[in-house]
This record gives C-alpha cells, structure tokens and sequence, in this order.
C-alpha cells in the first residue's frame, strides 16, 4: 500500500476528517512511505444534487488511492470504491487526517464490509 485518501475538512495532515464522503471539502492524499500529501479539492461535488458519492470515488481512484478513510460512506460510493479495489475504513470522524492514517496503519481502523450511514 502507498496511497491512502482521507476525506477532509481543509489540506493538511492536521485538519480534521470530513465525516462525509461524497460531499466531504477535498481529499488528503498521503504517501504512506514519506508521509508527504497532496490536496485535491472535491467542490464540484459539494453542489451535486446526486452521484456526489461515485463522483468522490473516481476522484479518489484516479488519484491512485488504495485506501479511503471517512467517517460515512453510502451504499453507491461504497460500491464505487470496492469495484475500484479501494478499501475503505469508515467512523473516522473527529480525528485528524494524520491520526486516521496512523490508527488505519496501527490496525485500529478495519476494512469496511459494508456502507454504513450517520449516526
């Protein structure tokens, strides 16, 4: 694994997790190995009326993620990742994006087996 996308409120590896994916502010792409990122932003999706969440999952898959941390994925991005051979963890909100990647790399986010939705 190299790159894991964080659904995210702004660029950094300190802003917090966007607990929402398909309409989540951007992504934080990270580079497992040096920690380095880069930012892509996801507005057009914000304003979608539907398909937000496919949307955000072509972002991330041609971002060449191979991992996707959020907080709530719904059925049809969930779909979109897993035919992309993205795995997901989920209920990452109110962490930071650099406390995400580092619980998922520790093993203390599990790979999704399903969508889940907003508490």
């Amino acid at each position: 694994m190299k790159k894991i996308a964080v659904s995210s409120d702004g660029p950094s590896l300190d802003d917090k997790v966007d607990p929402r994916f398909g309409r989540a502010g951007g992504f934080v792409i990270v580079d497992v190995d040096t920690m380095e990122t880069e930012y892509i932003n996801n507005g057009a999706s914000q304003v979608m009326s539907h398909g937000a969440g496919i949307q955000a999952a072509e972002i991330v898959a041609q971002a060449g993620a191979e991992v996707l941390l959020s907080g709530y994925v719904g059925p049809k991005a969930f779909q979109a990742l897993s035919g992309a051979r993205i795995s997901i963890g989920q209920n990452c909100d109110n962490l930071t994006v650099r406390e995400a990647v580092e619980r998922f790399l520790d093993g203390k986010i599990p790979v999704a087996d399903a969508p889940n939705m907003e508490r």
